[in-house]
C-alpha cells in the first residue's frame, strides 16, 4: 500500500468513525486499523523527510542542495549553514 492508500483509508475511517450508529465492535475494529495506517503512514513521512534535500541560493546566485536536517542550524535566520 502507498502512503496515499494509507490516507485515504484513514480518511475514510474517520469519516465512518463520525457517522451515529457505528456499532462498538466495528469501532474498535476501525480505530485499530486506523491506528495501524497512522503508524505505517507517519513512518513512510520520516523515511521521506530523511530523503528531502533544501534547495538554497548561495550567495554567488548558485543553487545548491543541503540535507534538510541542516535547515535549523542555529544563528543562520533558519536557512541552515552558511550560505
Amino acid at each position: 500500500m502507498t502512503f496515499e492508500d494509507d490516507v485515504a483509508r484513514l480518511e475514510a475511517i474517520a469519516a465512518e468513525l463520525g457517522t451515529e450508529g457505528v456499532a462498538l465492535d466495528r469501532a474498535l475494529e476501525l480505530f485499530e486499523e486506523g491506528v495501524s495506517r497512522l503508524r505505517r503512514a507517519s513512518a513512510e513521512l520520516v523515511r521521506v523527510e530523511s530523503q528531502v534535500a533544501l534547495l538554497v541560493e548561495q550567495v554567488d546566485g548558485v543553487f545548491a542542495l543541503r540535507p534538510l536536517r541542516d535547515a535549523g542550524a542555529p544563528g543562520d535566520g533558519g536557512l541552515g549553514g552558511r550560505t
